[in-house]
């Protein structure tokens, strides 16, 4: 897989970033790949502070929301072919 396909592929699901990690180009896409790994991530931990009655269902829902804002700006970003962070999550680095 080419760059900018890897880098769409990633953000679409948990399947699709293990592909692009497994059959893409994974050294010109570690930004992207990076951004969704920590997109998918939040969006797993908020589902599950999400079952917690009252204070979780609010928080829950603010961070479905403010993730998928992320996830969407990340994958116009990917179709675009730029490197521009997301907010607050651009930060997280966890692969190098």
């Amino acid at each position: 897989m080419d760059k900018r396909t890897t880098d769409i592929v990633a953000y679409l699901t948990y399947v699709g970033l293990l592909i692009a990690l497994v059959a893409g180009d994974r050294e010109r896409s570690k930004f992207h790949l990076n951004q969704s790994l920590v997109i998918w991530l939040t969006f797993t931990v908020v589902g599950l502070v999400s079952r917690v009655p009252l204070v979780g269902w609010m928080i829950g829902t603010v961070g479905s929301i403010f993730c998928s804002i992320c996830w969407f700006i990340g994958i116009i970003n990917a179709i675009q072919g730029v490197e521009r962070e997301v907010p607050v999550l651009g930060q997280i680095k966890l692969l190098h």
